[in-house]
């Protein structure tokens, strides 16, 4: 007599299956472009902080390669301004008139502030996510993906990025270390390179 009824129920469970899959995920859906990218560009206002109270103010502008060579350049300050860090996925070196120079790092991990923007788009493209919620960031309605990286030294780096619900467009971002959130970036400049036209990544 019981097993009448688990017929249609067992047919109704596979068809609320059947609805979700195949259904893409609003976080899947903006990380796909960055996952699928063969480059991009950004400008940003980047933020060294840490506990002992050593603040860093920088404008960064990045052309990142996930395949090649990524390069930063120094905006500003002025004093700095010119300083070009190329950075090939293993070792990051800084260039200014012809001279190569060791950056500067902060945490276990070795990061520099001239590492954030490829460290935020290398989170996109490859990172865990750890979780995802709906913020407004100065009035945008933004995806907040919480993303989680193996870093060089073999410790944890968690990126958090918050980008515009509308196109996908990194917004802010933050990169932890050892539970310290090092790096703050915010965004005042993106787009893909030309082989990915997916978004159209003028914040302005």
């Amino acid at each position: 007599m019981r097993k009448g009824p688990c017929v249609p129920m067992m047919a109704l469970c596979l068809l609320l299956m059947g609805c979700g899959a195949g259904e893409e995920s609003g976080a899947e859906a903006l990380l796909r472009p960055y996952r699928e990218m063969a480059g991009c560009a950004m400008t940003a206002e980047v933020r060294l902080s840490r506990e002992d109270g050593t603040v860093g103010d920088f404008t960064l502008r990045c052309e990142y390669d996930p395949e090649g060579v990524t390069t930063v350049e120094v905006l500003a300050p002025e004093t700095a301004a010119g300083v070009t860090a190329e950075l090939d996925g293993e070792a990051l070196s800084l260039r200014y008139q012809d001279l190569c120079l060791g950056a500067g790092t902060v945490s276990g991990e070795k990061l520099s502030p001239m590492e954030c923007l490829p460290e935020l788009m290398a989170a996109l493209r490859e990172g865990w996510l750890l979780a995802e919620s709906r913020e407004e960031v100065e009035g945008e309605p933004c995806l907040r993906l919480e993303l989680d990286r193996t870093g060089r030294e073999g410790g944890k780096i968690v990126s958090t990025l918050y980008l515009r619900e509308g196109d996908g467009v990194p917004v802010y971002g933050e990169i932890a270390a050892e539970g310290e959130v090092l790096l703050k970036a915010a965004f005042t400049d993106f787009t893909f390179g030309e082989n990915c036209d997916t978004i159209d990544g003028n914040t302005d």
